[in-house]
């Protein structure tokens, strides 16, 4: 294994692997903290990007951070990369790739063909040596276009996962929470549930309700039980009305195994979605969700920076053709994403990282109760990512998630952010949104939709 040496304040600094000068050279995070992979200080950390700077993109194909023997994941990174695409790039370094991403040469074009070529660690790597500002400006650059029934992520638009859980997965409260998104203009992404309960026939009828609401209402958008990949292949199998099939995803092999799933059944429920044939305008029909601390929780890390696990999951999340992906960025709590500062900073990270792989990003902008957080800082960050060109955010009603316990935005932020932007809904969605008089803020229901969906028992 390669050790790496600089020179910082008249100090001089050796780093032991590439997966340690990944961690050192990290923005401060309390997870790697916690794992013990952090920086000592902010020079260490100076001397850890200057390594980063001059370190030929070549080295991430020749030293895994995870032996390729152990883990599944660097098997599929490894495996899955076009090295034809790559070809452009073999002579730069991490320095020298920042430099291209920044320069008008990278254009939304050419960035989409060089994606397959860029291995996750590459991507977190050059993401250590960006500020915020650089971050937006490059992801602003890439547009990642999916569609099932509604079409997401192109230029101009912005779309919303309405998130409307309910602690006791009642559906007539369910279905309140889903016409409040719809009439403030949420759910062009996905209307998805996280269910209370996982048993197998409570899914089935919060995914036959949402069916019923969606096909009622003639809404050209997708549905979604957030429930576990093996579940959601039974409700395949048993005929329920499954479109997108949901899993959280780790960048390791252990962390997958911590969620319950290998990319052997993530392979046979992509193949199940693809066979159920139920979307209208494209056939992208997974949805993952990641998150920064994952495999820290999981005791699955390998000393690995926690950004850069996020990015090797978006590897995973790729070989999928994905509908929507999103980071729950600030969901897992302060022990990973101390405050308002790291939080922000994660949510630019891991937009861009996704992106720069050629997902569909989108980010859960939230936080805890216990964080050192509040919602001017939430309205930072989303405000921030919309000048970033994220493809889709995740609302709640009100902006606190009963269920989950947790702080996310409401359906009001999105009317807000699609005003103060100029983005419009996915196109289909904004269509089906004029013809039921319904933009902007308004939240008049035509009569004859409001008898619909009183007779729904809404």
């Amino acid at each position: 294994m390669t050790s790496y040496r600089a020179t910082a304040q008249g100090e001089r600094y050796v780093f032991r692997s590439l997966a340690h000068v990944l961690a050192v050279a990290t923005p401060e995070k309390s997870g790697d903290q916690l794992a013990g992979v952090a920086a000592k200080n902010a020079v260490e950390r100076v001397a850890a990007r200057r390594v980063l700077m001059d370190l030929p993109l070549k080295t991430f194909l020749n030293e895994a951070v995870i032996p390729y023997e152990l883990d599944d994941v660097t098997r599929l990174i490894v495996d899955s990369h076009d090295r034809a695409a790559f070809v452009p790039f073999s002579s730069m370094t991490v320095g020298d790739l920042r430099d291209w991403l920044l320069s008008d040469v990278a254009t939304t074009q050419s960035i989409a063909a060089a994606s397959a070529g860029f291995t996750p660690e590459m991507v977190a790597a050059v993401s250590k040596l960006m500020r915020n500002q650089d971050l937006i400006r490059v992801a602003r650059k890439v547009e990642v276009v999916t569609a099932f029934r509604s079409t997401v992520g192109k230029n101009g638009t912005l779309a919303t996962r309405l998130q409307p859980n309910h602690p006791a997965d009642d559906l007539k409260g369910i279905a309140v929470g889903v016409l409040d998104g719809l009439l403030f203009g949420a759910g062009d992404a996905v209307i998805g549930i996280n269910p209370a309960s996982d048993n197998l026939g409570n899914c089935a009828d919060l995914l036959k309700m949402l069916d019923d609401i969606r096909a009622g209402l003639e809404i050209p958008t997708q549905t979604c039980v957030l429930t576990h990949v093996t579940n959601a292949l039974d409700l395949l199998e048993s005929g329920a009305p499954v479109d997108l099939i949901f899993q959280s995803i780790a960048g390791t092999q252990g962390a997958n195994e911590g969620f319950g799933v290998t990319l052997q059944v993530l392979q046979e429920a992509y193949e199940a979605g693809l066979a159920a044939t139920r979307g209208t305008v494209g056939q992208n029909v997974m949805y993952f969700e990641t998150g920064q601390g994952a495999a820290l929780s999981a005791d699955a890390h390998h000393g690995v920076d926690q950004q850069t696990l996020e990015a090797r999951a978006y590897a995973v999340a790729r070989a999928y053709d994905p509908m929507i992906v999103n980071t729950v960025v600030g969901f897992i709590g302060p022990e990973y994403l101390y405050d308002s500062k790291q939080i922000i900073r994660a949510g630019l990270e891991d937009h861009f990282c996704g992106k720069l792989m050629g997902l569909p990003m989108g980010v859960d902008v939230c936080y805890t109760n216990h964080a050192h957080a509040d919602q001017d800082d939430m309205d930072t960050l989303a405000t921030l990512l919309v000048n970033a060109g994220v493809n889709f955010l995740i609302s709640v009603p009100g902006g606190d998630d009963a269920m989950l316990g947790y702080q996310s935005l409401a359906f009001e932020d999105i009317a807000y952010l699609r005003d103060i932007s100029g983005k419009s809904p996915a196109p289909e969605f904004d269509a089906w949104l004029r013809k039921a008089g319904l933009s902007g803020t308004q939240v008049l229901l035509p009569p004859d939709q409001s008898d619909l969906l009183l007779k729904m028992g809404l």
